[in-house]
């Protein structure tokens, strides 16, 4: 990565803004998937090693620019203080005149947790004046948000233009390894696309089309592809706006996409519903397809196993529902047997390797599914493109 990092600056004895990217999900008080916290960690370790003072700031879930209990930052705080071994003294604002005083009299030791970014209008709009009160207390800042790099915020550009900027080091490891896909791959070099829309990949299967060995598609969006081919999909997830953009995407892919050869179809969405695997040409009237079939995992299997490196985005199917997860965990397994080279791209993949535990078989698993797919689809993440560059 060409961006000054924090392993750049100095920062002994400096209060250092560290936007964090603590969007975990929260149950009756308590976090329950703290990947994010811990990945979050090593940056706040460092700085506390090099003496200086953390003040983490952090979005959660969508308040809408207002002050909601729901999502205040306390079980995260609380949560953390756990991880870390250290105070984490928990503010119950961002700014303001209370906040500097809190932080003036704060006795430095361990770190500042500020309260959420989003309880602000001004954080989704990237407001200056915002920025400004949140560069105020803090003589550094350091980006290590990389699930939130692909948003202009107030806490991830605003404040890059106001203070001494650098990378956190989850920041530049999550780079530097999209970067190892997408740029110098050990080949072959298999990508692995699923998730519901065509719409929402469109942009990342041209990409990977360019540089991939072998593009694997399944999720309900391999049904756009299938309608576009003439077959029969039932009620099957289909994008209708998008057939001629997957006809395209097929006929300048050829061989190098490989679409399902069955999948398990059932009469409704849910636990428990009669389903069955059918050929991919056999789906009946008022059937959907909701995950990939048993045939398809062999031949997805065989890519996977013979590659070098890989690089995987989106469930296969409804992996929530049992009946529907064969798929998903069929690939996950395959992926993570395959010695290979292996970038996991966040959001519901990595959910369906977490709910299989196979975390520790994979290369890297990115924190940010959004961020991933736009810097794999090769869009600038403003959150990146706001740092200084490496002198």
């Amino acid at each position: 990565m060409n961006k000054r990092s924090v392993r750049d600056l100095d920062v002994r004895d400096k209060r250092v803004l560290v936007r964090v990217d603590f969007n975990v999900p929260i149950k009756d008080g308590k976090v329950t998937d703290d990947t994010r916290i811990k990945r979050a960690l090593p940056t706040i370790r460092y700085l506390l090693s090099e003496g200086a003072h953390p003040v983490l700031i952090s979005h959660l879930g969508r308040p809408k620019g207002e002050r909601d209990p729901k999502y205040a930052m306390d079980p995260v705080a609380e949560h953390l203080e756990g991880l870390l071994g250290a105070p984490v003294l928990k503010l119950d604002a961002a700014v303001g005149p209370e906040v500097e005083d809190e932080l003036e009299n704060w006795n430095g030791e361990g770190v500042v947790l500020l309260e959420n970014s989003r309880f602000y209008t001004g954080e989704t709009k990237n407001d200056p004046e915002l920025a400004r009160h949140l560069a105020n207390l803090a003589d550094v800042y350091v980006n290590d948000a990389f699930g939130a790099a692909h948003r202009a915020h107030a806490t991830t550009v605003g404040i890059a233009e106001c203070l001494p900027a650098a990378a956190g080091l989850l920041l530049v490891e999550e780079i530097d390894y999209l970067d190892s896909v997408l740029k110098t791959p050990e080949r072959p070099f298999v990508a692995i696309l699923g998730g519901a829309k065509v719409s929402d990949k469109l942009g990342v299967i041209e990409s990977l089309l360019g540089v991939a060995d072998s593009l694997l598609i399944g999720g309900a969006m391999c049904f756009t592809f299938f309608k576009a081919k003439g077959l029969e999909v039932g009620n099957s997830l289909v994008e209708d706006d998008y057939l001629e953009e997957a006809k395209r995407l097929m006929d300048e892919a050829g061989d190098k996409l490989l679409l399902p050869a069955d999948v398990v179809i059932s009469e409704k969405m849910e636990a428990g519903a009669e389903s069955r695997v059918v050929e991919v040409d056999g789906i009946p009237e008022g059937w959907m397809g909701l995950d990939v079939g048993p045939a398809t995992v062999e031949s997805f299997r065989e890519r996977i196993s013979a590659a070098k490196t890989i690089f995987w985005n989106g469930p296969m199917g409804v992996f929530e529902i049992d009946a529907f997860a064969k798929g998903t965990e069929g690939v996950a397994r395959a992926v993570a047997e395959s010695g290979a080279t292996s970038v996991v791209g966040g959001g519901d993949s990595v959910a369906a390797v977490t709910k299989l535990g196979l975390e520790d078989e994979m290369s890297f698993i990115s924190t940010g599914g959004g961020a991933s797919l736009e810097y794999v689809e090769g869009k600038e993440l403003p959150g990146v493109a706001a740092l200084p560059d490496k002198q």
